[in-house]
Formats: C-alpha cells, sequence, structure tokens
C-alpha cells in the first residue's frame, strides 16, 4: 500500500459502443449496441443510452434486442478499435514505463515509477491531463481513478463513470469499502457473492468481523485470506509491464448445476464465442482449445485439441470445444464450465477445411459471435474456392465507400439491397441511400479517423 494516489486506473466509458457513435453522428445519443447479430450472438458492449434499457454485455442478443428493439445494433470491428486502443497506451506510456494493460480499453500505471506524480496534487493533475490528451487524440472520452493500490484504483475508476476523475486518499480504504457489497471486491462473483449471503456477508464489514479463519473454512485457505486482506483495504500488488499473454480464457459458474445436455452444449458454445472475443481484443490468435468442466462432485476435468495451425475464428473454435464435451460424462450435473485458447501467436492461419463444415453445418459466422465480420470474409473465402464468386457480405456497422456519394456506413442489408447512411465522424448526420449489393460502385472501405488530421484508424 502506497501513502500516495499514484496507481491510476484508465477505463474508457462504454469503449466500443463509443467508437461507433464517434465515427457515426446520426448515433450518438441514440443507444447502439455492439456484438453478435445472429441467433446466438451476445453483447460485447451497449452505449449508456442502451443500457438504460437494461442492455448490458455479455447479454444475449436476443434479450438485448427485446428490451431495446429500436437500438443500432452494430457488428464489432475489432481493428478499428485497436487503433484506437494503441493511441490510448501510447499517451499512457508517455506518463510511466510501468503500464499494465488489461484490455483494450482498460489499464493500470505506476505514476510514481514515471516521476509525474507523487502526491496527490500532482496524482490528480496527471490523470485531468490524461483525459484531456485521450479526448484530443481519438475524441472519446475515459475514466480515471486514482488511488494507493490497483483495487482501490479500480474501484475509483468505476464511480468516476462516466467522463470523470474520483482520487481516493490512501488511509481511507476500509471507510470506504465497509458499507460496500462484497460483490466490489475482487475475486467475488456471483457464486461466491451467494455462498457468502447464505453465511450472512452480505457487506464487506461482514466479512472483517467474521475473520480469516471463517472465511478460510468457507472459501479456502488461498481465496479466503487474500479476501480477508482485500476487505480491509491491503492490496500490494504491483503495476506489471506489458507481458505477452500465455493463454485467453473465459469461464462461468453456475448458481444451479446444470443436467440438460443441450443447455450445456449451448453455455460452451456461448464461452467460445467470448473467448475469441477476448482472445481478437488482445490481437492474438492460438492454436490449442481447451474446455473445463466442474462436475457437482467439484471434481474438474479438462480436455484439450490442438489444431494444424493458430486461430480467431470463432466456428473453429466452437466446434472444438464442442467435440471436447462429446468426451466428457456430465452425468450429475455441472456447476463449472470454462473454453480458453493457449498456443498464442499474433497471425492466424485458418483452418479452412474446419470452416467449411462449420459452413456447411449452416453456421453463419457474421451472426454468431462477436467479431463476426471477420469470420464472415473467412467463410466467403471457402465459399469462392469452393464454388467461385459469391455475393458480397454487407454487415451492419462496417465501412463503404461509394464512387459517387463518398464515405459511409452499412445500416442493413438483405434480399439483394443493402442500405447505406453517408456521414463522416466531423460531418453531421447523413442521408441514407439504398443499393443492389452487387453495386459495382459501392466498396468495403478503411475506417475513418476520429478526429480530423488524425493519421488513418
Amino acid at each position: 500500500m502506497r501513502a500516495a494516489p499514484t496507481i491510476l486506473h484508465l477505463d474508457m466509458d462504454a469503449f466500443f459502443a463509443a467508437a461507433e457513435q464517434a465515427s457515426k453522428p446520426s448515433l450518438r445519443g441514440k443507444p447502439v449496441v455492439v456484438g453478435g447479430l445472429g441467433p446466438r450472438g451476445v453483447v460485447a458492449t451497449a452505449s449508456y443510452e442502451a443500457r438504460r434499457f437494461g442492455v448490458h454485455s455479455a447479454m444475449p442478443t436476443g434479450q438485448a434486442r427485446r428490451l431495446a428493439p429500436n437500438a443500432a445494433y452494430l457488428v464489432p470491428r475489432f481493428a478499428f478499435y485497436r487503433s484506437i486502443s494503441e493511441q490510448v497506451m501510447e499517451l499512457l506510456r508517455r506518463l510511466s514505463p510501468l503500464v499494465e494493460p488489461l484490455s483494450l480499453d482498460e489499464a493500470f500505471v505506476d505514476l510514481e515509477a514515471g516521476g509525474v506524480a507523487d502526491d496527490s496534487a500532482s496524482a490528480r493533475a496527471a490523470g485531468e491531463r490524461l483525459r484531456v490528451d485521450i479526448l484530443a487524440t481519438t475524441g472519446l472520452t475515459g475514466s480515471v481513478g486514482l488511488a494507493g493500490s490497483k483495487m482501490i484504483a479500480k474501484i475509483a475508476s468505476e464511480e468516476a463513470k462516466p467522463d470523470g476523475l474520483v482520487l481516493i486518499e490512501p488511509g481511507t480504504e476500509r471507510e470506504l469499502l465497509g458499507p460496500r457489497s462484497v460483490r466490489i471486491l475482487p475475486g467475488i462473483g456471483p457464486a461466491t457473492g451467494e455462498h457468502l449471503r447464505r453465511a450472512g456477508m452480505t457487506i464487506v464489514t461482514d466479512l472483517v468481523e467474521a475473520g480469516e479463519d471463517e472465511l478460510v473454512r468457507l472459501l479456502g485457505r488461498a481465496h479466503g485470506a487474500s479476501l480477508y486482506r482485500m476487505a480491509q483495504g491491503y492490496d500490494d500488488r504491483p503495476v506489471v509491464a506489458e507481458r505477452d499473454a500465455k493463454s485467453v480464457s473465459v469461464e462461468d459458474t453456475f448458481d444451479v448445476d446444470l443436467h440438460d445436455r443441450v443447455r450445456i452444449r449451448i453455455e460452451v458454445e456461448r464461452l467460445a464465442e467470448r473467448c475469441v472475443g477476448r482472445l481478437r481484443a488482445s490481437g492474438h490468435s492460438g492454436r490449442t482449445i481447451v474446455l473445463k468442466v466442474r462436475r457437482y462432485d467439484f471434481s474438474t476435468l479438462t480436455r484439450s485439441e490442438t489444431l494444424r495451425g493458430p486461430t480467431d475464428d470463432p466456428g473453429v473454435v466452437r466446434e472444438a470445444a464442442g467435440r471436447l464435451l462429446e468426451a466428457v460424462d456430465t452425468t450429475g450435473g455441472v456447476r463449472l464450465l470454462g473454453v480458453g485458447v493457449s498456443g498464442l501467436a499474433d497471425y492466424t492461419q485458418e483452418d479452412l477445411f474446419a470452416q467449411a463444415d462449420a459452413a456447411a453445418a449452416g453456421e453463419a459466422g457474421a451472426e454468431a459471435a462477436p467479431g463476426g465480420g471477420d469470420e464472415a470474409e473467412a467463410e466467403e473465402l471457402v465459399e469462392a474456392v469452393e464454388h467461385g464468386p459469391v455475393e458480397r457480405h454487407w454487415a451492419p456497422g462496417n465501412d463503404v465507400r461509394h464512387a459517387v456519394y463518398g464515405a459511409g456506413w452499412v445500416q442493413g442489408s438483405g434480399v439483394g439491397r443493402v442500405t447505406v447512411r453517408f456521414e463522416e465522424p466531423w460531418s453531421g448526420p447523413g442521408r441514407v441511400r439504398t443499393f443492389s449489393v452487387d453495386d459495382p460502385e459501392l466498396e468495403p472501405s478503411e475506417p475513418l479517423p476520429l478526429v480530423r488530421g488524425d493519421a488513418a484508424a
């Protein structure tokens, strides 16, 4: 723990959705949902306007459509988001050599290591300057938390949302945490939170009063001891400079054990899609697919399959995870499922045969998962290899350029037509026009920069 609030946590505000609103003037101030658009699609990010309807990340897109039927639903453009993230991370590295990215839109910074802050006043000044620089460089807003530890800095940035800065003075951690829900502490998800609730612990003060021995009895030695220290506000984890990831994984613990084999398969497929979303966000692909299953009796099984080359294709990962599930006995129930990808690389060697199998099974990549735009291109490549030229795919939100009308983006397509809104990040809301999907004057395009005069995104 530090005596000065020199650990900074930055969290960009509704990053994917905000980037889409910034690039599309007609969507500013309106509900926007970014994610997979098909039957098994999930929400990657929802704008604050969409969140007012109850839409949130990881929600099935079908449910989001019922809650916010008039929102704009767009496929993710991960290359675009990554280019913005690189600009933000460069601003952070100007503050300190110790920058620990957590995702495309989130990172810790050790301001003391950079020599830019050693007390509350200088830390606040550095944080405010960073927010101004991010807005000027990217046109987007970020929320900043400052504290003497990583845990409290992250809590502070959450309180600062949207577009704010909160500084929590060292020494006030226990007072801050005491009345809060136990879910505010890292490592307490829905299942652990419910376990603690049944034991009579709902706020952080309850954990402190219960004592370390009781938490160890309930949660095990490592988790119980760690949770007791965090409940008292102790967190001495250092900010660690960017390191190469060895694997990417996601997992869910279920409040009620799953018994239905079809439901278990659906959950594995959803986890595979989320895992690929994280994989792409990190700029990696992977060769080994790992399935984790914790059964009703707490026994844990892992199964893995190694592909011929690294991939970031949701269909390939989903099918591999499904094959691994077939080899696992789920009789008696399942309490936890996880899907991971290891053997990471920074390039992709597409498994065209696996993609062709997925296409033959009717698995439309652009609609199955976040990041579907890239997968759609891969599917088109497979079809072109087997059947010759195919109709171009126009996914909602993707950039286009018309020989006469200029830059625009796809609002929707179907029955041989594509609707495009022609506007630029620095223009007002543009006009909408409809074309044939094979109009020779309409072509896919690279995204425009969000700030005029910037390097192309």
